[in-house]
């Protein structure tokens, strides 16, 4: 290593970079999550909404680092993450939009894997994106597969509001509606 590499002179001399793509992987772990949004939606085909999104959280305190995400994905939103209590000081970065999930976070992901059990979570989540993109979602089974793909992920479906047999008893009942 030359003596030039460590001085102060090397390190000004330096151009800022963005955020490094380990950097966001290890945050990822601690504070981020790959969800699969799920909402009975009289106005869909089968009933039911299904919206993927890419989620960290963080407190307000470092929302700089959400900024730096954000930059460097060129994508999504920050937001406050519970914007009915003001007590969360929380804030989030999301990304919603399929396009951005299939160019962006997506292949990021594949490129610089996760190391815990999230990378399942993750791997499920592309497999559901991949599955809309191909209008998977239209057709009931294969919003049978999603939703039953979607309560495997983050813990079993553990914080999730709604019980997986009601969303697919409401697919069921989109056939008996039609």
């Amino acid at each position: 290593m030359g003596k030039k590499v460590l001085s102060a002179d090397n390190q000004q001399e330096r151009p800022k970079t963005i955020i490094e793509p380990w950097y966001i992987v290890g945050f990822t772990e601690g504070e981020g999550t790959f969800h699969i949004a799920l909402y009975v939606d009289p106005r869909m085909k089968q009933r039911i909404k299904i919206i993927p999104e890419f989620h960290i959280n963080q407190s307000y305190l470092r929302i700089s680092t959400l900024e730096e995400i954000k930059k460097y994905f060129d994508c999504g939103y920050i937001k406050r993450n519970h914007g009915k209590n003001d007590y969360d000081t929380t804030y989030v970065y999301v990304v919603r939009d399929r396009s951005d999930l299939l160019n962006r976070i997506i292949p990021f992901f594949r490129k610089y894997p996760l190391r815990s059990v999230k990378q399942e979570s993750f791997r499920k989540f592309a497999y559901v994106v991949e599955m809309i993109q191909d209008g998977k979602h239209l057709q009931k089974l294969g919003v049978k597969k999603i939703v039953n793909l979607a309560y495997t992920m983050n813990v079993n479906g553990k914080y999730r509001f709604r019980k997986k047999a009601d969303l697919l008893r409401e697919l069921e009942s989109s056939e008996t509606i039609r």
